[in-house]
Order: C-alpha cells, then sequence, then structure tokens
C-alpha cells in the first residue's frame, strides 16, 4: 500500500503542464529516433542529454524527458523492423521474422498497430513491477557493505555483455577501458593526480555527459562520413501500402495470452543485470513459438510472432529500471546512460534513493504510466507520419545530431577543452565500433568506476587489509558466483542464441 500512496504522490508531480509536455516531446522523438535504423534508444537517450542541460531542466523533468525517449524508441523500433526488414535497434530484430512477411501480405497497418498495442501491454504492467518489486529490492540492498557493492558492480561488469555478446573477451576489454579512464583525475584519498600528464584539465576527471556525448552521437556520425553520405535516406518505405491501420478484434482476442505470456518473460529477463531487452525479445519469441506455432505459421507473417517479441522487449525495458533505481547497477544499455544523467544531477540511485529523493522517482515512475498512454495513442493514428521519417535523408540528420551534441557540452562547461575531448571520444568510439568492441562496457566503466575503487578500499580499510573479506559474506560469495555465471553463460550458449536471430543487412548496438 505504501507504493500505491507513493505513486498517488508521483501522478500529482507528472500531472504538470511541464512534464506533460516533456514526456509527449520525449514519446514523439524517442519514436522517431527508434524507427530510424542504426540509432536506437541508447544513441537517442545519448543526443538528448546536453539538451536537457542546456534548457536547464531540474532533475524530474529531465529524467521524464529521457525515460520518454527511450520508451518511444523501443515502439519506435518496430516500424523499419516491419516495413523495411531492418531492425531500427537490436531488440526488434525478432519483429523482422513475422512483422515484414505481415507486410508483404499488404497487412503492414494491421502489424504496426497490433505491435504498438503489444509494446503497451509489455511496457504497461513492466511498470507496475517496477512499482512493486523496487521498493522490495531496497529493502534487500539495505544489507549491502562495501564487500557486496564492490561484487555488485563486478557482476554488473560481467554480465552487461549480455547473452547476444559476440566477444566477451571485447567486452571484458572494454570495461578494463573505461576503468582506466575512470583512474584518470586526482586521487580522492591521498591527492595524487593520475594519469593527467600535466594537464590541469584533467584533474576533475573525464566528465562522462562528455564521454556519452562522444562516444555514441559523435561516432555515429564519424560513421556516417565513413561512408562519404552516400545512404541518401535510411530506407525506402516508400512503396509500402499500410492497408488497414487498426487491427481486427479476434487478431487481438488470438494474442492476447500471448502479450500476458511474453510480458512476464520480458520483464524477468529485463530485472536481470546485462541481459536487457535483446533476451527478452528472444525468449518471448522463442517460448511463443514452442507453445503455440502447432501448424508452422511463424516465420510467414504470424501476428502472434509479431506481439510476442514486442511485448517481451517493452517489458525488458521496464524491467531494466529496477536494477537501476533500487542499486544504481543499470540493466542494460540504456538505462547505463540514464544512469550517468542522475549521477551528473547528484542523484546517487541505489537504497537510498527511494527515501532522499522520492519525489523524483515516483514523478518518473508515474510519467512512464503516462507516456505508455501517450505512446499507445500516438503510434496508432500517426503511423502514416513516423512512415514517412524513413524517407529523410541521414545527411540532414546527421548534422543535427553533432550540432546538439556540440552546443549541448559546451552549454554544460562552457570548456572548449571538454568539446576537444568529446571530439576524442568520438574518434575512439568510432574505431571501438569498427574493431566491433562494445561501447555500453566502456561507459560502465567511466560511470561506476570510483565508486566500484571507493568500496574496495572502504571495505580493505575495515578489514585492516585483509582481503577474504571480499568473499566473506554469503551475499559476496552468490554475487561473485552470478559474476562469474554471468560472464561464462554468453560463451557457452551465446552461439546458440545468435544462430537463431535473423539476419539482417543492418549493424546495430545493444540497446
Amino acid at each position: 500500500m505504501d507504493s500505491l500512496y507513493a505513486l498517488a504522490h508521483g501522478f500529482s508531480i507528472a500531472l504538470t503542464f511541464q512534464n506533460l509536455g516533456l514526456a509527449l516531446i520525449g514519446c514523439f522523438l524517442g519514436t522517431i529516433i527508434g524507427a530510424l535504423p542504426g540509432l536506437g534508444p541508447s544513441n537517442g537517450v545519448a543526443i538528448l542529454i546536453p539538451l536537457a542541460f542546456t534548457l536547464g531542466l531540474p532533475a524530474t523533468p529531465a529524467l521524464i524527458l529521457l525515460t520518454s525517449v527511450y520508451y518511444g524508441a523501443m515502439y519506435g523500433g518496430r516500424i523499419s523492423s516491419i516495413l523495411l526488414n531492418i531492425p531500427g535497434d537490436e531488440p526488434a530484430l525478432m519483429t523482422t521474422l513475422d512483422g515484414y512477411p505481415m507486410a508483404k501480405k499488404g497487412m503492414a497497418g494491421e502489424a504496426l498497430a497490433l505491435s504498438g498495442l503489444a509494446s503497451f501491454v509489455g511496457a504497461f504492467f513492466a511498470t507496475w513491477g517496477l512499482v512493486f518489486l523496487a521498493p522490495q529490492l531496497v529493502k534487500v540492498a539495505l544489507l549491502f557493505g562495501p564487500a557486496e557493492y564492490f561484487a555488485l558492480f563486478a557482476l554488473a561488469f560481467a554480465t552487461l555483455g549480455g547473452i547476444a555478446s559476440k566477444n566477451q573477451a571485447k567486452a571484458a576489454l572494454a570495461a578494463g577501458l573505461g576503468l582506466g579512464i575512470a583512474m584518470i583525475g586526482v586521487d580522492g584519498q591521498t591527492g595524487v593526480p593520475r594519469f593527467s600528464f600535466g594537464e590541469v584539465h584533467l584533474y576533475d576527471g573525464i566528465d562522462f555527459l562528455v564521454a556519452i556525448a562522444g562516444l555514441f552521437a559523435l561516432s555515429e556520425v564519424f560513421i556516417f562520413l565513413e561512408h562519404r553520405g552516400t545512404a541518401k535516406a535510411t530506407g525506402d518505405a516508400s512503396g509500402v501500402k499500410l492497408g488497414r491501420i487498426t487491427p481486427p478484434w479476434s487478431m487481438i482476442k488470438q494474442t492476447a495470452p500471448t502479450m500476458a505470456r511474453s510480458t512476464v518473460l520480458g520483464f524477468l529477463a529485463g530485472v536481470l543485470p546485462g541481459a536487457g531487452a535483446s533476451l527478452g525479445s528472444f525468449i518471448a519469441y522463442s517460448v511463443e513459438k514452442r507453445l503455440v506455432d502447432k501448424d508452422k505459421t511463424f516465420g510467414t507473417g504470424d501476428p502472434r510472432g509479431v506481439a510476442a517479441p514486442e511485448a517481451g522487449n517493452n517489458a525488458a525495458a521496464g524491467g531494466a529500471l529496477v536494477p537501476m533505481l533500487a542499486l544504481g547497477v543499470p540493466g542494460s544499455g540504456t538505462t547505463a546512460v540514464l544512469l550517468a544523467m542522475l549521477l551528473a544531477l547528484n542523484i546517487t540511485p541505489g537504497p537510498l534513493l527511494f527515501t532522499a529523493n522520492p519525489d523524483v522517482v515516483w514523478g518518473l515512475i508515474a510519467a512512464l504510466f503516462i507516456g505508455n498512454f501517450m505512446l499507445l495513442i500516438m503510434n496508432i493514428p500517426m503511423v502514416s507520419l513516423f512512415v514517412r521519417v524513413l524517407l529523410v535523408p541521414s545527411r540532414y540528420l546527421m548534422p543535427a545530431v553533432a550540432m546538439i551534441s556540440f552546443v549541448g557540452i559546451y552549454g554544460i562547461s562552457g570548456s572548449t577543452f571538454d568539446l576537444m575531448v568529446m571530439v576524442f571520444f568520438g574518434v575512439l568510439g568510432w574505431v571501438l565500433r569498427k574493431l566491433d568492441v562494445p561501447l555500453v562496457p566502456v561507459i560502465l566503466g567511466v560511470l561506476l568506476g570510483n565508486q566500484m575503487e571507493a568500496n574496495l578500499r572502504r571495505a580493505m580499510t575495515i578489514s585492516d587489509g585483509e582481503w577474504s573479506t571480499l568473499v566473506a559474506s554469503p551475499l559476496a560469495i552468490g554475487l561473485w558466483a552470478f559474476a562469474f555465471f554471468g560472464f561464462i553463460l554468453p560463451i557457452v550458449a551465446g552461439r546458440f542464441f545468435r544462430s537463431k536471430l535473423p539476419r539482417t543487412d543492418s549493424d546495430t548496438d545493444p540497446d
């Protein structure tokens, strides 16, 4: 009941003119970003973080804007998957299996509307899961000491590559690089500069917002420049006929059990650190295919094959917010970027967040409910508008991305040095993407590196330098065990998982 009272208070915060307007703008922009192949929710949120600071938004409105973009991008990823057979982001890969065949049958409008409804069901009930599960997880987190937090951060690094990771060694390399970047600056305990090379600007360390804008936004621009802007548009949707844009009642009735099962599976996958929406989408589709595909219609345009992955990946997106808010450990790549936003606002996610900043947490959760209804209303009658976005040439979109990044970062710090650092991270991101090294572990290392070091030092100080304190409690041992299996599982099961994913012409980053 306490959660319901707190949620009611959250609605009193979210239902202001400013917050409703920001939620609407975020949902609209997020859907567009999700529909454009290659961008995805991580890049979309990263691009708009500098803009949120430039506008001078307080903590709650800024988070409402960015989480609305996150949810909107999860909705939007289905559009290019269904119309072009090119997923807007990795979780939308499974939607191509039955979504594109439905479009070829002249049922594109029905597929888009049904997938929008499934996305709503998954996200809506996942948000309810967030309401009730996050406060319970906070009670467990209050049992954590420095050794347990160090093990928890190790678990985050071990699992963030996810089961879809192509190379765990590269994910570990990326995490090590991020931790190294986090060490730059004056040591908070000894006062000794580390890796600053005599540059005064580096004494304060690397601003993670600068790193995020460079690694995600500018690297996307450099990828575009590498191809010399030859892509005239993100896809060719000009010949697609939408047809009916509302699914018949019989189709909704047929897919309702599918949506329910996929929502539960997706939410559970999202709560696991590092699993993310990709695993939620895959599990939902695979389980549904085993349960109901008696006539072997999956892969030929079965509506249940569209509803399952969309409900699963949107439920996983909501589930990924649970460990981020309750433990301070991101459940996916996009929540890692949102974690950076919280830290930049001097808000520390974790057990104390629900007591120290209840207005921020419950206002955000209430806004997610409102945003879901906005997205449902927006994604059915306005489908034809979002389809037209696919015709916009990239040569117009990429300069806008670069402009927002430069103006936003300069507006935050007023430092030209930060702009040069951002360009450096943009080049670094471009190189890492060329080498197929994931970017999210780099960001996680930059975000959590100092906290991980602080907890290690605190644990060592309390135990008088005894390393066994790191595995002295059953909770710590359990976290280390999960970390070990979380790192090994993708190596064992990842090949099977990736073999089931559809092949596409688009390379996308994890959500």
